[in-house]
């Protein structure tokens, strides 16, 4: 029984970011300007999220997977969900910090 719930509640496979971006994907920061001033993870690159719907071409054209991050996940977690409709390979790396610690 135990097992039954957690392959119904299992979000699939832990995701190795790691190997990700030994492979050459990028982390996109959807938080403001002002909050990655204040701290983000080395090589990642600006993108607000009221303004990622204007960089799909700028993404799309660097063929490679895209990891996004905000402060707790839900800002990340919707641009995904537009980076994905749009045809990119993308995974939600959450929360900025804990990523961060990860990888």
């Amino acid at each position: 029984m135990l097992d039954f719930l957690k392959n119904v509640f299992s979000s699939g496979p832990a995701t190795d970011y790691k190997e990700l971006l030994e492979a050459g994907a990028i982390i996109v920061d959807v938080r403001s300007a002002g909050e990655f001033k204040q701290g983000h993870i080395k090589g990642s690159i600006n993108i607000p999220l009221d303004q990622i719907g204007t960089k799909i071409a700028f993404l799309q054209g660097k063929n490679v997977p895209v990891i996004t991050v905000c402060r707790s996940g839900n800002r990340s977690g919707a641009a995904a969900g537009v980076l994905k409709n749009n045809g990119i390979e993308v995974y939600n790396g959450g929360a900025w910090d804990s990523l961060n610690a990860q990888i």
